[in-house]
């Protein structure tokens, strides 16, 4: 079954889990197999005044919608592009007093969506919003309380001269919004910012070792002529060669994980019991937990202890990152590594997770040389854990690359700059905005590189002069956040 723009893609039924979707033609790594607008899509609460409603960016200056006073654009262009979805948002809102949750909101959407335009396929969707998958037979009490209170509330926002929908109907759409929820995130990827509902991508099956990935595209409303303008959209990419009749697969959950921890993760918020291969033979796990190889293996009681000294770090670290106390945070890091080193192995997750945090840390206080020696360590391990094309290894790389230029450490920045950009042209596209960044340090670091191969003296001397002239860039603050998952999911 295909249908406007979906041509290579079909619908079928997958044996134990439901609809799937299957390639009709076939496929190279970084090839867009589809690309879907959102059905509907609202900014988060806590961001509605800092992010653009219509593309989702985070922007300095936006215009306040002057009837409602609650949602902010980019520009006129968003602006416009907005009106057709905010303008019985706008109405409502102004009637109610104030603007409901982000939850209510998007139901509020969706069903004046299906007012608009009737129930049944909407244009370029392979299902309709009606056969989605809810789960809320399987929602837990706490679940299902807050299900009656979203309904509850959504009752009193929706106008009464609006099309009036079945409780069932509505119940249904808040469980859409539980389990198939997308998080949609700024232009640099880095911060989730939305949820929206793609009914297209809510067809892809899980798989912990995929052979597409979701990438959110903002789309471009800047260009001069409006034939230019692409609107927000989300893109399912190849990640490695798929042929015709293969089923297209996304992972929900980081792979970073035990393949025990990631089947509770996703039973958890999924409702189903994840079989895919890597579960099953619950491959890399050894890696994950690998202790230190030679003649003096630690005793289990010993890997048994660190990883608990570990875990109850790890809790203590984030909330010292919730207070802002970075260099508690260092100090953590480095009396944990101490313990962990003797004992666990270069891949074991609770080893990369103490180098992840500290080399981004100390990257932040700009102690740049031993950021890089944890984020060169850490890239190892990863390289050895995550399928080559995938998009966190792609950031983390990054992230490694950029703290060995600002440490000076020009040969291996490059490469690792270099190693990110091939990884990320597949997963981001050549045109996201996180790739046209690394482009462009690329270019730079390359320039850096042949000077200092061609003087190593003089590469230090100019480097010197030029941030003692311009104050070093400071890399971001550290972010308490993962980074932002597949599907949107209130823990």
């Amino acid at each position: 079954m295909t249908k406007g723009g979906m041509e290579s893609v079909e619908v079928f039924t997958s044996e134990g889990k439901g609809r799937g979707l299957k390639a009709q033609k076939e496929f190279l790594p970084g090839d867009v197999i589809f690309a879907e607008p959102a059905y509907a899509a609202v900014v988060f609460d806590s961001l509605t005044h800092v992010i653009c409603h219509t593309c989702f960016k985070r922007q300095e200056r936006l215009h306040r919608c002057g009837q409602c006073k609650f949602a902010y654009y980019c520009d006129r262009t968003c602006q416009r592009a907005a009106w057709l979805n905010h303008k019985n948002e706008c109405s409502a809102i102004k009637r109610h007093g104030k603007a409901p949750t982000e939850n209510i909101r998007l139901a509020a959407r969706i069903l004046w969506k299906m007012e608009r335009e009737g129930s049944g396929l909407s244009e370029g969707c392979l299902v309709s919003i009606e056969e989605l998958q809810n789960h809320v037979e399987s929602f837990g009490d706490e679940e299902k309380k807050e299900l009656r209170a979203d309904v509850e509330s959504f009752l009193e926002f929706w106008p009464p001269h609006c099309q009036q929908f079945g409780m069932q109907l509505i119940s249904h759409i808040f469980g859409v919004i539980s389990c198939n929820g997308f998080t949609l995130s700024d232009q640099r990827g880095l911060q989730a910012v939305g949820v929206g509902i793609f009914p297209n991508l809510c067809q892809a099956n899980h798989d912990c070792w995929p052979n597409c990935t979701v990438v959110f595209n903002n789309g471009n409303h800047e260009a001069v002529r409006s034939m230019f303008h692409t609107q927000m959209r989300i893109e399912l990419r190849a990640l490695n060669k798929i042929s015709p009749g293969d089923e297209l697969t996304v992972s929900y959950v980081d792979f970073l994980s035990l393949s025990e921890e990631r089947r509770k993760q996703l039973k958890k918020q999924y409702y189903f019991d994840c079989t895919c291969e890597h579960c099953k033979k619950q491959l890399k796990d050894d890696l994950m937990l690998a202790v230190k190889a030679g003649e003096s293996k630690p005793s289990a009681d010993t890997v048994k202890e660190v990883i608990q000294l570990s875990k109850d770090t790890l809790e203590k670290i984030n909330k010292a990152r919730m207070e802002g106390q970075y260099h508690e945070v260092v100090k953590l890091c480095r009396d944990c590594l101490k313990k962990q080193e003797p004992v666990l192995g270069d891949t074991n997750i609770y080893l990369l997770r103490i180098l992840s945090i500290a080399s981004e840390v100390l990257s932040y206080l700009q102690m740049f040389e031993e950021a890089a020696d944890y984020a060169k360590r850490m890239v190892d391990g990863y390289l050895k854990i995550y399928h080559p094309n995938n998009a966190q290894l792609g950031m983390a790389v990054m992230r490694a690359g950029v703290t060995h230029w600002h440490a000076g450490l020009i040969e291996a920045g490059h490469g690792l700059i270099c190693k990110a950009y091939a990884i990320l042209l597949i997963t981001h596209g050549p045109s996201h905005p996180i790739t046209k960044d690394l482009e462009v340090m690329r270019v730079q670091t390359e320039m850096e590189l042949r000077m200092f191969q061609q003087n190593e003296f003089m590469y230090y001397k100019m480097r010197e002069a030029a941030l003692k002239n311009q104050k070093i860039q400071v890399m971001p603050e550290p972010s308490n956040e993962n980074a932002p998952s597949l599907f949107h999911k209130k823990e």
